[in-house]
């Protein structure tokens, strides 16, 4: 296994383990549910750290796919960029999370503000990596780029044509 294929077994973990957590927090604040709070921050926590490797292999990843035809450079560096900006907001998304579960865990009178203020960027973290996720899937799925389906309906028409030439 090489790092292009870790980066694709990982890469859509962090995307719906923050859906998710997110989801599970949003419900944990709402029905006042420590045990919901505390396992959905535990695992927005993970979730930050598991986008590490993911980010780290991402490099790696490009010098495997950027010389394959028909992959344009833009969406490559589209993809890029958005995960250099993913990473810090999944890292603030992380440490937010650690620390209200570590202030749940004190009883802290400022705990129930700082999960508030956790989901605040943990929503962010999940639109985040969900557009990275998707920029990502462009890079190999020629059909989800814009005029993606026109694109695909003229080669096929293309092809077609071809055919009744023989």
């Amino acid at each position: 296994m090489d790092s292009t294929h870790l980066h694709l077994m990982l890469t859509h973990v962090p995307i719906v383990g923050m859906i998710i957590g997110t989801i599970m927090l949003l419900y944990g604040l709402i029905s006042k549910s420590r045990s919901v709070q505390g396992f959905s921050l535990m695992l927005l926590v993970a979730m930050a750290l598991v986008t590490i490797p993911v980010f780290l292999t991402g490099e790696p990843a490009e010098e495997t796919v950027e010389n394959i035809a028909g992959i344009p450079e833009s969406v490559i560096e589209e993809h890029e960029e958005a995960a250099e900006w993913t990473i810090w907001i999944m890292m603030a998304a992380g440490a937010l999370s650690l620390v209200s579960l570590v202030s749940m865990k004190m009883n802290a009178p400022l705990s129930s503000m700082s999960m508030k203020v956790s989901l605040a960027v943990c929503l962010l973290a999940t639109g985040a990596m969900a557009r990275t996720g998707y920029l990502g899937g462009q890079i190999r799925h020629s059909e989800i780029r814009s005029g993606g389906i026109a694109n695909a309906q003229t080669q096929l028409a293309g092809d077609q044509g071809e055919e009744d030439d023989d």
